[in-house]
């Protein structure tokens, strides 16, 4: 389980009477952060002080010669033209992506009694608790849980009981189990039983 204090007064946190919204949990992203970082202030540095060297009456590094050289003599429709920008596009569009979502798919949000406090509990986890007490259903041999942040999918095996039987309790458990998970969004459960497969 996740939590979060929204300061750090060290106070009792006050109940909400109303209800608070909760908001997903959002990746701090550190690795992408730091490599565009790194490229960027080493690709500045390396332009800089090539552009010092060239005020001071030094040559251009060869590099930016070449590159000069080809900027001016390339077309747009070449091939590593359309290659470069292409990749420019990709990144572009992936640092975006990475800016304008949350992230931290693997954490449910659950529901805010303080204003002050976030918790958020990890899909995992929640799947093993909601397996749990599927296992405890009378008939039910084997289960599967599957736990996403809009549905809960659930399979699984019963020897003996009639299956419309389990699948109702299994379809009641795992609503109560939902619920006692205190989570902001409630998933809805999709309950799947069938026999188990015949030997020989």
């Amino acid at each position: 389980m996740t939590t979060e204090t929204d300061n750090d007064t060290g106070t009792d946190s006050v109940p909400v009477h109303e209800e608070v919204r909760a908001r997903r949990f959002w990746a701090v992203r550190r690795i992408p952060a730091a490599l565009v970082a790194l490229l960027v202030l080493g690709g500045a540095g390396l332009l800089l002080y090539d552009v010092a060297a060239v005020r001071a009456d030094h040559r251009a590094m060869h590099w930016r010669q070449v590159l000069a050289d080809d900027l001016a003599t390339r077309h747009l429709d070449n091939t590593w033209v359309l290659a470069g920008a292409s990749v420019a596009v990709v990144l572009g569009a992936w640092l975006l992506l990475l800016a304008s979502t949350p992230g931290l798919r693997a954490v449910l949000p659950m529901r805010r009694d303080h204003a002050d406090v976030r918790a958020g509990l990890d899909r995992d986890a929640a799947a093993m608790i909601l397996r749990d007490r599927v296992m405890e259903v009378s008939g039910v041999q084997s289960a599967r849980v599957r736990m996403g942040r809009k549905k809960v999918a659930v399979r699984a095996v019963s020897h003996f009981r009639e299956l419309d039987e389990v699948r109702a309790d299994i379809a009641s458990v795992v609503t109560t189990g939902i619920d006692e998970l205190g989570l902001a969004r409630p998933p809805a459960p999709t309950v799947r039983v069938a026999r188990p497969p015949r030997k020989g």
